[in-house]
């Protein structure tokens, strides 16, 4: 444990007895403190809310217990006026690690964010199959309660905790679209199947098309994804359509390893730490494919996707289509704090190539669609997947390689 020094000797040897002396739970926010103070990607924020005058009010709080730990480091936190660094009880950590690490998670199958306008919490995405799909919940929407109680008073963590549970029983959320109508909806949790990698064959009569769609990035993406692209390449596909819709992002270190896959000595993306030093990540050599591309995104495209999209786009190595991507630009870095509760906390932020910084504004495709959304992504009644193969099938041919994108009407291209 760090032990911060002040100037006073006589004071200093009192505040290492009081850490020693300290409860378990008051350790918790102590070494909650601790975390952030050492990794927060913008130090000059603790100035502005005084951060250490919190930490000396909040252990002076009557706190027994781990909830009551948990609740004073959330108020500890807040000031920081950053949603996605947050604090995990025992049940949303292992949840987090499972989602990351595993294949199937119990609950609705939201993916949740904070609207940086409104500040309310607001749905990122679904997973596919997911009762939230099945009810008809898209990216955009607003949850309002979750079981009678505010989500503007339950925030972002206790929120998506309190809509995961055991399979078969029910939460009932009311929810808030964009235009403004609100519905009631009762879901049934379930265990949810994330199968984060998903890919088929297309084919017309003039050329054979690979689809990838990859619906999350855990621990096992990119091995997952070598694989399907190693398939590919054995049915002699001519092209890719990798769809990135709804992929809310998850591990950074995934997403990169993709586009790592897809990319030849290429920059990948460029993070920024807490003291302004700019890191580039560039790709290795050799790739698993290197035919013609398109991207399908839109507004349920985050993070690592955003990543990877933004690499593929800036280096011209696939044009992206859809709509504008959500727009989170920042990294998480996961620590455990006590036995099994842990601490997510912001400690970077990312570029595109370019240079582009997408947090709050997401990243613009080429080829803007304004299409509905398929019942089921990749499938033949899926007019994006559709607008894609033609695009490709026009590379392919050489027959508008030099038409810019824009020229391409939503009309010519739908089927």
């Amino acid at each position: 444990m760090i032990v911060l020094m002040i100037s006073v000797f006589s004071t200093n040897f009192l505040f290492i007895q009081r850490v020693d002396a300290l409860s378990d739970s008051r350790q918790l926010i102590l070494d909650a403190w601790t975390l952030v103070n050492e990794g927060f990607y913008d130090p000059e924020k603790f100035d502005e809310i005084q951060w250490k005058r919190i930490r000396q009010k909040t252990l002076q709080k009557q706190i027994e217990t781990s909830e009551e730990a948990y609740s004073a480091i959330e108020d500890m936190l807040r000031p920081l006026e950053d949603p996605y660094t947050r604090v995990l009880r025992p049940k949303d950590y292992e949840l987090l690690k499972s989602s990351n690490f595993g294949s199937e998670i119990n609950g609705v199958g939201l993916q949740l964010g904070e609207d940086d306008e409104s500040n309310k919490i607001k749905v990122v995405s679904t997973i596919g199959g997911s009762p939230a799909e099945e009810a008809g919940i898209v990216s955009g929407d607003f949850i309002d309660t979750v079981d009678g109680i505010s989500s503007e008073k339950l925030g972002l963590a206790s929120t998506a905790s309190k809509l995961r549970g055991e399979s078969g029983t029910k939460v009932l959320v009311e929810i808030s679209s964009e235009s403004g109508e609100i519905r009631e909806i009762d879901l049934e949790r379930r265990s949810v199947d994330l199968r984060p990698v998903r890919t088929k064959r297309l084919r017309d009569e003039s050329h054979t098309i690979g689809y990838l769609r990859i619906t999350q990035f855990s621990e096992s993406v990119p091995k997952k994804v070598e694989e399907a692209l190693q398939e590919l390449k054995e049915k002699e596909v001519e092209g890719l359509i990798l769809d990135l819709r709804n992929n809310s992002g998850g591990l950074v270190s995934s997403g990169i390893a993709v586009a790592d896959s897809l990319l030849s000595e290429r920059p990948v993306v460029e993070t920024k730490n807490r003291n302004g030093i700019k890191d580039a990540i560039i790709s290795q050599k050799e790739t698993m494919f290197d035919g013609p591309m398109v991207t399908l995104v839109n507004k349920g495209t985050a993070s690592a996707s955003e990543i990877l999209a933004g690499s593929l786009q800036d280096n011209q190595r696939s044009i992206l289509m859809g709509e504008q991507t959500y727009g989170k630009g920042l990294i998480q870095s996961l620590k455990s704090l006590g036995e099994d509760s842990g601490i997510a906390i912001t400690v970077a932020s990312y570029l595109t190539p370019k240079g582009n910084n997408i947090q709050g504004q997401g990243m613009t495709p080429d080829k803007l669609l304004d299409l509905p959304d398929a019942s089921e992504y990749g499938s033949a009644d899926d007019k994006w997947v559709r607008n894609a193969e033609l695009y490709l099938g026009s590379l392919l041919e050489k027959e508008e390689v030099s038409v810019p994108t824009s020229e391409l009407s939503n009309e010519g291209l739908n089927p």
